[in-house]
């Protein structure tokens, strides 16, 4: 073990600066360090979770520009083509359709849906779950009491049931989704509020004569906002599988909107007959879809923070 060595201060005056021993800990030991492999980890996921996000949201964003067929033109002559056959690179349904055109169309009214659903559950999460956590009371207890009804109901049956009542269009299919998730919000953001409202800040601004809201709203909310985005963020996945099933299911946006759930559905009678495309393409894209989401959410949420200069 190298000791500390006393070299002579400049200038001659008799006194000795020590120089610093080398550290005992080496790289090796710093790359094999916990705190290493996570911040590798998190690196790879945003890494692939935006790679796989951007090969879905790409194509689908472009799809009026890019040189493909009308999604609902049919030739009942070019049925059921394999992937790579006469320029159909996803193959053709039962119909003619091209299968790409279909599933790129068909993502544009997927994700609107999860995107307008994820933004009003958001709002809706943060707006209650803020206020049950710094008001209490009375307040947290209705709202703590509407999450606990609203989590005890099973999902998927409660949206066939609102969809059954007030019919399957997208804005009643894009409010059903969004009330379907807020409680996940709500959670997370009023557990944040009640260790905000109780740090020195907060008291200092009621100290300041700050009225609740303007501390609430300027204040607490602005610290607890990036976390409750991570939530929205990883929800998306949530939102698009959850449409993805009602259409499955015949109760999500009717002809002549060509969606995820639809297209799988269309092609699950043909999938026993070597059409197997039809089926698994469609599947594919869903499933690259709500992986790079999760994996990009799950980055952000892993990463380590940066210290602010001056810190």
């Amino acid at each position: 073990m190298s000791l500390d060595t006393a070299t002579p201060a400049p200038g001659g005056a008799g006194e000795t600066v020590r120089q610093p021993s080398p550290s005992a800990v080496t790289k090796a030991d710093i790359a094999r360090a916990g705190a290493t492999r996570r911040r590798n980890a998190a690196k790879w996921k945003l890494i692939v979770g935006t790679i796989c996000t951007l090969l879905v949201i790409i194509p689908i964003i472009l799809a009026q520009v890019l040189p493909l067929p009308d999604a609902n033109f049919q030739d009942l002559g070019a049925r059921r083509l394999p992937p790579l056959t006469d320029g159909h690179l996803f193959g053709t349904d039962q119909l003619g359709r091209d299968l790409l055109s279909r599933v790129l169309h068909g993502g544009q009214v997927s994700l609107t849906i999860g995107l307008l659903a994820v933004l009003v559950s958001g709002a809706i999460g943060i707006i209650l779950g803020a206020a049950a956590g710094y008001y209490g009371g009375w307040v947290d207890t209705i709202v703590s009491r509407v999450l606990e009804a609203q989590m005890s109901l099973p999902l998927l049956m409660m949206l066939l049931l609102v969809v059954a009542l007030f019919g399957p269009s997208i804005p009643v299919i894009t409010f059903v989704i969004a009330i379907a998730q807020w409680p996940e919000v709500a959670r997370l953001t009023r557990s944040m509020v009640l260790v905000e409202r109780e740090k020195p800040y907060v008291s200092a601004a009621r100290i300041l004569g700050l009225h609740k809201i303007q501390i609430l709203i300027q204040h607490i909310i602005p610290n607890v906002i990036k976390q409750a985005t991570l939530v929205v963020l990883l929800l998306l996945a949530q939102a698009v599988l959850l449409e993805s099933a009602l259409s499955f299911l015949g109760a999500g946006p009717q002809r002549p909107f060509a969606t995820w759930g639809r297209i799988i559905s269309d092609g699950q009678d043909y999938i026993t007959t070597s059409s197997w495309w039809m089926v698994t393409l469609p599947g594919l894209v869903i499933v690259l879809m709500v992986v790079g989401v999760n994996l990009l959410g799950d980055g952000l949420r892993d990463r380590p923070r940066r210290k602010k200069k001056g810190a």
